[in-house]
């Protein structure tokens, strides 16, 4: 089966509610939606969510890149040739978003192809994973209430708290409401984005200790090597790398240098495949990942969780798997469901998904 082209199609979908955070904020998804079309009929589709402030990417150059260098590159290859693929991907660097996309649509047309779902082909270790919501900037009576509103609605007990304001004493003082009022059984993880400094960092985690979080993420600038270090020694939780450690390379070194104990996996950013690498190489280092969120849409969210309930140590914490509901809208003719805190995979050949056409009409950019 041969590949005949590729697809680029941008669009926008307002949030209801923005998300902040220390490195960015973002008010609409202006993702690029790709669809990988072949010769027998079946098309893949992925979502590419660019993210200029961490990765440099944008709308415009996912297209550009996909349209004047990768489509050239694979169109007429086979589909299941995927390492040859990758081989011609990888001539040019960076752009992991649209490297992504184009790599879970291949594997979208295999399992359409083979009648089996994605995540049977990488793993089929279980059927759901536990799901994780992100908690972006806000007072901390309104974060509170979000996460009780979360939690009552949806059953799920796990939070990613956005912190790296100054003085730390905000953000001290959200993860203090957050626990009050969600009790002990609720998960608080933390997730700095690079907006302290060590010190800054060192002092919050001591003073969070009370608090009982489970995951420190990119609270300082890996670029920062002593000091991050430093910071990670004295890290009384798994100290997580996540937009420092984008690559495979990049996580071993990450992980050696000790700049990092554990990994977050975004399928946004390596795809299933190099997911996959990223996976087996925290696994041999022994190192925990957690399956993160690149603020992805609902197909977005439904390749992240096809991936982590494929393996054991993927799935083994709660995914971030939820902020899609901050969207206003979505794409998918069958929207993503969270139940008592989980959400199951699709039990269809490849990724399970459709695109509405009258939405992406209404909300493509590109017409």
């Amino acid at each position: 089966m041969k590949i005949t082209a590729i697809e680029t199609i941008p669009y926008s979908i307002p949030y209801a509610k923005p998300l902040r955070f220390a490195s960015g904020e973002v008010h609409s998804a202006e993702h690029v939606l790709v669809r990988v079309h072949t010769d027998e009929g079946l098309v893949g589709v992925a979502d590419a969510p660019p993210r200029p402030f961490t990765y440099g990417e944008t709308q415009q150059s996912v297209i550009a890149v996909i349209e004047k260098i990768f489509a050239p590159q694979v169109t007429g290859m086979d589909v299941f040739a995927r390492e040859q693929v990758h081989a011609r991907l990888h001539r040019t660097v960076g752009n992991p978003a649209a490297k992504s996309a184009i790599d879970m649509a291949l594997w979208d047309i295999v399992g359409q192809a083979l009648g089996q779902p994605v995540t049977q082909l990488l793993g089929g270790y279980t059927d759901r994973m536990r799901v994780s919501h992100m908690l972006g900037f806000d007072a901390p009576e309104r974060m509170a209430a979000e996460a009780e509103r979360i939690r009552d609605t949806y059953g799920i007990t796990t939070f990613k708290v956005k912190v790296g304001r100054r003085p730390i004493t905000l953000d001290l003082d959200v993860c203090r409401a957050l626990r009050e009022t969600l009790g002990d059984e609720a998960e608080l993880y933390v997730d700095g984005n690079r907006g302290w400094t060590p010190s800054e960092s060192a002092a919050a985690l001591r003073a969070l200790e009370p608090v009982g979080i489970t995951l420190a993420e990119e609270l300082c600038p890996a670029d920062d090597v002593l000091g991050r270090r430093w910071l990670v020694r004295q890290s009384p939780v798994p100290f997580v790398a996540d937009e420092s450690a984008t690559t495979p390379a990049e996580v071993t070194r990450s992980l050696l240098d000790g700049a990092a104990t554990a990994i977050s996996v975004k399928t946004a950013r390596t795809g299933f495949t190099q997911s996959q690498r990223v996976l087996f190489q925290c696994e041999g280092m022994g190192a925990e990942v957690v399956m993160g969120n690149q603020i992805d849409g609902q197909l977005g969210t439904v390749c992240t969780v096809a991936f982590g309930a494929a393996y054991a140590a993927a799935s083994r914490r709660a995914g971030e798997l939820s902020n899609f509901l901050d969207m206003s809208d979505d794409l998918l003719t069958e929207p993503v469901t969270i139940t008592d805190g989980t959400l199951a995979v699709r039990d269809l050949p490849g990724l399970g998904v459709a695109i509405d056409p009258d939405k992406l009409t209404r909300y493509r950019q590109d017409r």
